[in-house]
């Protein structure tokens, strides 16, 4: 195990109707003014975004609003919201969604408390030095951006997706209540709880050895996201259901599952490219990717997939052969994905892939030549390219 620092700050509220403990918790935090941020229309329809203003009115706590963030947010909508906090004297920013409206607060956050344009800590031009503090109400379990140190905006200018990480941006508090899922359209719940365990497998996927304990927490993690996935995908409204897998989001990508390891992120990488330039659910452009990059890296480290395979999936161990065993869980994994309706390949999306928008993909995953990606086998480029031609 390797010398490592792990920090979860954030306040977790669980539980039915907690929504409505908005307001003592931003003033808790010392806000006075609150940006209230959120998505496109749902968090309106529910209610749910007058009953979280309604908490705040009751605090004494003023604050303005801005919707419309998209999936894969766009950085163009957190500059707008940069400017409308100047303008009105925000302290504190209040998220009302998933990750995605999250990711968008904690941008805004960064561009308020620091000089300069924002999208210069994405493009790793420089570092942040503070973020305005930020508070969540999550109404989808996915990004585990709720208690993550990262975001990840995308820049319509070239359409290139960026992540910036950095314990300033962690959430003050987390409030979670599993209801406010019920009304997700299955598609967006499968697509949620493969970004879930994806966060988990590209910790996992590790080259360090000697990893016992976490090893057997993100094993325990990744079973359950599994079985719940698919009692999701016969009763979307089952409370215990819902609740273990917004508690995994959370937990698979707070770095708890990573303490120690040298981490992947690969096929985040890969996919970050793909909902870049098709605008496609994360978490299903993460199921037809990751077969893909399965196969291409297995070899580096059988024996870990073997692990996967027993500790996880239940599948028997061909020890003398654990290469066998390796394409066996990569295929039990695809099943998995087909088995909530995920895809497990590009044109699973609608999306035919051209030579050339591979090769477009690979530079800008590479960031022209600029860098390798992953920890279980570094990828450059031309790894990449290879990759995505598997996977189209």
């Amino acid at each position: 195990m390797n010398n490592f620092q792990y920090f979860a700050p954030t306040k977790v509220v669980f539980g039915k109707g907690t929504e409505n403990e908005a307001g003592s918790l931003v003033r808790e935090q010392g806000g006075t003014k609150v940006l209230v941020h959120f998505g496109s229309g749902s968090a309106v329809k529910s209610g749910l975004v007058d009953r979280v203003c309604r908490s705040l009115e009751e605090a004494g706590i003023a604050y303005v609003t801005l919707g419309g963030v998209k999936p894969n947010p766009r950085l163009s909508l957190a500059r707008e919201g940069i400017e409308l906090c100047r303008k009105e004297g925000v302290d504190f920013l209040l998220a009302i969604g998933g990750g995605s409206v999250i990711d968008s607060a904690k941008c805004i956050g960064y561009g308020l408390a620091n000089d300069g344009d924002v999208w210069d800590f994405y493009s790793k031009k420089r570092q942040a030095k503070a973020c305005i503090p930020v508070g969540a109400i999550l109404t989808i379990a996915a990004a585990g951006s709720e208690m993550s140190d990262s975001s990840v905006i995308t820049n319509e200018e070239g359409w290139i997706k960026r992540g910036y990480s950095s314990d300033y941006c962690r959430c003050k508090f987390a409030v979670m209540n599993p209801e406010l899922t019920y009304t997700l359209p299955d598609y967006q719940t499968a697509s949620g709880c493969v970004d879930i365990l994806m966060h988990t497998l590209e910790r996992y996927f590790s080259p360090t050895e000697d990893s016992m304990l976490v090893d057997g927490i993100a094993e325990a993690m990744m079973k359950t996201v599994i079985h719940y996935a698919k009692v999701l995908a016969e009763n979307p409204t089952d409370y215990n259901a819902r609740a273990q897998i917004m508690w995994a989001g959370s937990l698979s990508h707070n770095g708890l599952t990573g303490c120690g390891l040298v981490r992947d992120f690969a096929s985040h990488q890969l996919e970050h490219e793909l909902s870049a330039m098709f605008d496609v659910a994360h978490g299903a452009g993460l199921a037809a990717v990751w077969g893909s990059w399965a196969r291409y890296v297995y070899m580096e480290k059988p024996q870990r997939f073997a692990q996967y395979a027993a500790n996880v999936l239940g599948l028997q161990v061909d020890y003398s052969h654990p290469e066998r065993t390796a394409l066996e869980a990569i295929k039990e994994t695809e099943s998995f994905f087909q088995s909530i309706h995920m895809p497990t390949s590009i044109h699973e999306m609608g999306i035919d892939l051209t030579e050339e928008q591979i090769q477009e993909l690979a530079r800008k995953c590479s960031d022209n030549d600029g860098r390798t990606i992953g920890g279980f086998k570094v990828l450059n480029r031309e790894d990449m390219v290879q990759i995505y031609r598997m996977a189209k």
